[in-house]
């Protein structure tokens, strides 16, 4: 991380300053230089200098400025001039990358913290101290963004929402693994679920135009706390794992959105099971063929009704009655009636349930 950072200040750095210059690690090898050849390069003559003096130390017309933080070295920087102007340009070029540096050690301490966190590994008495120790908002309203992408777009996708949300004091982005990138996006006090869900749609898209990959985003709830992060979460991830089941054409998936599919996803698997059982007679719902389950299907999308449904289905409504009847025979339950519509849509969301084999998390 240091090592990019340093590279990266020297390659702008480079035309502004007339002499070449770089930057050291504390096992004295050449870590970043405007001589792209000294990289790589050891001085261990310089230990025995450094020793003697943690000042400025000049040797063979080139100076160099040990950084110590903490009474440890962390980095030496040098110049290839002597003068009082170059020396007086390597103490501010110093200070610069140190401050730099400290600022991008904070933003990693800070997502350490919150992988840390989204993974139920830190100790609900240490959060709130920790998060203070690091100067991170405590009762701030949030929401957790759990990104999906195939494991060969996962640095891509993780570059794009970094460069959407670079304010790290604010969001925070963290890699969970190669297919997962976690947002924790901070929201205001008046924010609605469709704002919420609007923020979803603007990272799938950008996701889907700068990446050119597809993604599958879980939301969890609004929380107020940054002990419940975690919580939010874990909903996140429920809702890309119901998904699986009841929702696969969604790319953008809510968890307080989720319904009687995350009623479902709670309940013990044996009473799911139990629940079939007591509902069907044996074997009757094995026994519907796809084109039965697709004219219930449509029966339910037009509300149970008898004529819409003959007209979508484009069959008489005399038809349509004998399928609903047969229905009945079958499975002992009449379509027609409200009670035993929602019993049987339930009853048919367990078995997709139960033959998907849904992780429980």
């Amino acid at each position: 991380m240091a090592q990019n950072l340093f590279k990266s200040v020297v390659s702008q750095y480079k035309s502004i300053i007339d002499y070449p210059f770089g930057i050291l690690d504390d096992e004295f090898y050449v870590i970043a230089s405007t001589d792209e050849s000294a990289v790589g390069k050891c001085m261990p003559e310089l230990e025995d200098f450094i020793k003697k003096d943690s000042h400025i130390i000049l040797n063979r017309n080139t100076a160099y400025q040990p950084i110590y933080v903490k009474g440890k070295l962390e980095f030496i920087v040098y110049l290839e001039s002597t003068d009082a102007s170059s020396i007086k340009l390597l103490n501010i070029l110093s200070i610069a990358l140190l401050n730099l540096k400290q600022v991008q050690d904070e933003k990693l301490d800070k997502s350490i913290f919150i992988k840390h966190l989204l993974q139920d590994s830190i100790l609900p008495s240490d959060i709130y101290v920790k998060a203070k120790e690091l100067r991170i908002s405590t009762d701030t309203k949030r929401v957790v963004y759990l990104i999906k992408v195939a494991s060969e777009h996962g640095e891509t996708v993780y570059d794009i929402l970094y460069s959407m949300y670079p304010s790290k004091n604010v969001d925070f982005i963290v890699s969970i693994d190669e297919e997962t990138i976690v947002l924790v996006k901070e929201m205001g006090n008046n924010v609605s679920s469709k704002d919420i869900d609007k923020e979803a749609m603007i990272i799938k898209n950008t996701i889907n135009s700068e990446a050119l990959c597809t993604a599958k985003i879980g939301i969890g709830s609004y929380v107020e706390t940054v002990r419940e992060i975690a919580m939010s979460y874990k909903e996140a991830k429920i809702a890309i794992e119901v998904s699986k089941v009841f929702d696969t054409e969604k790319d953008v998936i809510n968890y307080e959105h989720l319904g009687i599919g995350r009623l479902i996803y709670q309940l013990p698997t044996t009473l799911c099971k139990k629940f079939l059982d007591e509902v069907f007679k044996k074997d009757s719902l094995e026994e519907l063929d796809e084109d039965t389950i697709a004219t219930i299907q449509k029966f339910f999308e037009n509300s149970l009704n008898i004529s819409e449904t003959a007209r979508k289905l484009f069959i008489h409504r005399n038809t349509l009655v004998y399928r609903l009847d047969k229905i009945q025979k079958n499975t002992g339950l009449d379509l027609r009636q409200f009670d035993d519509a929602i019993i049987f849509k339930i009853a048919m969301m367990v078995k997709k349930y139960l033959s998907a084999n849904v992780v429980k998390l």
